[in-house]
């Protein structure tokens, strides 16, 4: 009998039966308030006058008229570089205990993203709402008593003057509680390993000695971990080693494109559940079964809003136009693209984390990603967000009876002057190529009316070339951007996509 599992599954469901309902309005009002009082004496709560908007008769209206947006360029530029030149107190009370280094999916260096005391707390709570919330998932006591795989980037942190820095999974991990260590695997030490493959080795080395309950990460860098372990151990599929796995916690990217190729790893279903953990903030979690859409973490140290998304609210280098409405949470719709705006206790504010997302459910505050500002491409008006392209790419999936877990796309110019949609699927897909253009461009096309208008005018017509979706983990190896919080960009500019033809091209002549 699974006696500390049902210890800690009772536990889980007090503690569950005796939270109150979140009223998430309420509860950002009282966010925003608690943020604004605590920096109202840094340098940017002086300069932008946070006393006064205290004061003011509605807090939420005059902090939105009060302060601009921020996209990490600007705040970085004109407050954050102050932290590094060895200033206090700037937009957050004393100085970040951490810097959690985001390579992102665009730009070709790190941002340095402040992470405080205040903001690992905040991180732990809506870590321990995550927990409780399995309570509703209906797991068996026995669970709760399985290791817990958590594989994200190296815990080992480098230290730099007076903070840490790395990766905010590795930041994350490296400050588990100290009664979380014995289910926590891959351990300490092989964590540390700073080489992915090299701890990707190390994992499946140790595997047969784990009992693994629940995954955690990435999904594509759990399903190049999965089958280094099938491959190592000479398995059918992870069951096989890991007979009690039973939740798969996704976070980062949309699960769909990649829950076909996910499942054929495994031998029996498990639970997926979505969060949403940035290097800014841990935004958002699955709470409930009904859905797989994830509740604002409404209550923890974040306060949201929300500006439509509108091409004509984004300049060109995907940061927002000054003069862009912003919505509360009183104020949204279902069904809507947000662009979501952040304002933090690690002294983000107003800032353009780069997603976009849509309510479910406004009352109980649970959204969808839907996908980035700066992978929105309208270059030729198709207003075609990653949502739909990710929708488009399961309809392939379906169709041709194929796994496509990883694409990019890009509005190229080509040698007859007009722009064609040009995409590349990794897949071992071996249809007719004029029959996989036919069933992208049809979808996209009754999926989307600006597509469809577009199609009509500036847009000629789709491009569709088929690569090992090995190429795209070589190529996020080639700008070390290998696992972790590692994206692949699904949308390019041109100049960055001749970069990947080259690339793509180069590693094919090889071969």
């Amino acid at each position: 009998m699974a006696i500390l599992g049902n210890i800690i599954k009772g536990i889980i469901n007090l503690t569950d039966t005796f939270a109150s309902e979140i009223n998430h309005k309420e509860a950002q009002q009282k966010v925003l308030s608690e943020l604004l009082e605590t920096a109202k004496e840094t340098q940017f709560g002086q300069y932008y006058h946070f006393e006064e908007i205290l004061n003011s008769d509605n807090l939420q209206t005059e902090f939105s008229k009060k302060v601009p947006y921020f996209d990490y360029n600007s705040l970085n530029e004109k407050w954050w570089k102050k932290i590094h030149e060895g200033e206090e107190n700037v937009t957050w009370i004393g100085n970040p205990s951490y810097f959690a280094l985001s390579s992102g999916t665009t730009g070709k260096s790190s941002k340095r993203i402040p992470v405080t005391d205040s903001m690992i707390d905040a991180i732990r709570s809506s870590g321990i709402k995550q927990v409780t919330s399995l309570n509703n998932f209906d797991l068996p006591a026995d669970f709760f008593e399985k290791d817990i795989m958590m594989l994200g980037s190296s815990t080992d942190l480098d230290e730099k003057e007076d903070h840490l820095e790395g990766e905010i999974s590795g930041i994350s991990a490296s400050n588990i509680p100290f009664w979380f260590k014995g289910y926590y695997k891959p351990g300490e030490e092989i964590a540390k390993i700073d080489d992915w493959d090299k701890r990707v080795q190390h994992i499946a080395e140790n595997a047969k000695s784990w009992d693994i309950g629940a995954l955690s990460g990435i999904p594509s860098w759990i399903e190049l971990m999965l089958q280094k372990v099938i491959e190592h151990h000479k398995l059918n599929n992870i069951h096989e080693i890991w007979p009690n796995l039973q939740v798969y916690t996704s976070g980062g990217v949309a699960f769909g494109p990649y829950e076909k190729s996910f499942k054929a790893l495994l031998g029996k279903p498990v639970t997926i559940i979505d969060t949403y953990l940035a290097s800014e903030g841990y935004i958002a979690t699955q709470v409930r079964p009904e859905t797989d859409a994830m509740q604002l973490n409404t209550e923890n140290g974040i306060y949201f809003e929300f500006v439509p998304m509108n091409p004509d609210y984004i300049n060109e280098d995907g940061s927002i136009k000054q003069n862009a409405p912003a919505l509360t949470l009183d104020e949204v719709k279902t069904n809507t693209d947000y662009i979501l705006i952040i304002s933090t206790v690690s002294g983000a504010w107003r800032y353009l984390i780069g997603d976009t997302i849509e309510f479910t459910d406004v009352e109980r505050a649970e959204i969808k990603i839907t996908g980035r500002t700066k992978f929105f491409l309208n270059t030729v008006g198709s207003q075609l967000s990653v949502n739909k392209m990710d929708d488009a790419i399961q309809h392939l999936e379906e169709k041709f009876a194929t796994q496509i877990t990883e694409y990019t796309i890009c509005a190229k110019r080509f040698d007859d002057g007009e722009f064609y949609h040009s995409w590349y699927l990794g897949s071992d897909l071996k249809a007719d190529n004029s029959k996989i253009v036919e069933a992208l461009d049809n979808f996209l096309k009754d999926a989307n009316k600006n597509y469809k208008v577009a199609r009509s005018k500036a847009l000629k017509g789709v491009k569709v070339t088929l690569i090992p979706v090995e190429i795209f983990h070589d190529w996020n190896d080639n700008n070390k951007k290998k696992g972790g919080q590692v994206k692949m960009e699904r949308v390019m500019k041109e100049a960055k996509f001749a970069e990947w033809e080259s690339f793509v091209n180069n590693i094919i002549s090889k071969k």
